[in-house]
C-alpha cells in the first residue's frame, strides 16, 4: 500500500457516516473492498488505498462516493455486487442560474412523506439518495436507466401520474419479458 488509487473529498457531515461507529463501517468498507482507508476528518478527504484487486479499490472509491452522497454504507457497499453502479445527477444542470429551485425539484423527486422516491426505487429496482444539491442512484445498468429517466421526467416538469405510468409501463414488459424467456 502506498500511493491512494483514488482520493475522495466528502462533505465534512458525512465522515462519521464511513467511519461509523467505533470504526465498523470503515473496517467493513476494507474488508469488501480488500483495501485500506485512510480519512482525513479536518478536510474531508478519504483516500483508497489498494492491497491486491484495483477493480475492488476502484469500486471502493465509488462506495465513498455514495456516502458522500446520503447513502448508507449498507446501500452503498451494494455496489461491491455484480453490474451495479453509481450515477449522480447534478441538480443545477436543471435550475436556471440564480434560481431557488432545487429545493422545488428535491421535493419533486422525493415527494410528500417520501412516496415518489419510494415509487421509483420499487419500480425501476434501484436505491435514491436526495443530498445537496444532486440525486445519486444505485442499480445495475437497466435499473440505473430506468430511475435516471424517471428523476430527468420529473427535473423536466413532467407530471408525477405520467412518471408513474412509464414506470409502471417498464415493469410490466420486464415481466413479461421473463415470462417469454422462462418458455425459450
Amino acid at each position: 500500500m502506498n500511493e491512494p488509487v483514488a482520493m475522495i473529498r466528502i462533505p465534512m457531515d458525512r465522515i462519521p457516516v464511513v467511519l461509523g461507529k467505533n470504526g465498523s463501517s470503515k473496517k467493513y468498507i476494507e474488508e469488501m473492498g480488500n483495501v485500506g482507508l485512510v480519512v482525513d476528518s479536518t478536510t474531508g478527504d478519504v483516500s483508497v488505498m489498494q492491497k491486491e484487486n484495483a477493480i475492488l479499490a476502484a469500486i471502493t472509491g465509488d462506495v465513498i462516493r455514495a456516502i458522500g452522497r446520503g447513502f448508507s454504507p449498507e446501500r452503498a457497499t451494494t455496489l461491491y455486487g455484480e453490474d451495479m453502479q453509481l450515477a449522480v445527477i447534478s441538480l443545477r444542470e436543471f435550475a436556471k442560474p440564480g434560481s431557488h429551485r432545487i429545493g422545488e425539484m428535491k421535493g419533486r423527486i422525493i415527494g410528500k412523506s417520501g412516496k415518489t422516491r419510494k415509487v421509483i426505487e420499487d419500480l425501476a429496482g434501484a436505491y435514491i439518495s436526495v443530498y445537496g444539491d444532486t440525486v445519486s442512484i444505485i442499480g445495475n445498468h437497466v435499473s440505473l436507466f430506468t430511475a435516471t429517466e424517471a428523476i430527468r421526467m420529473l427535473l423536466n416538469g413532467r407530471k408525477h401520474r405520467t412518471v408513474y405510468e412509464y414506470l409502471e409501463k417498464l415493469k410490466r414488459e420486464e415481466k413479461y419479458r421473463n415470462i417469454a424467456d422462462s418458455f425459450s
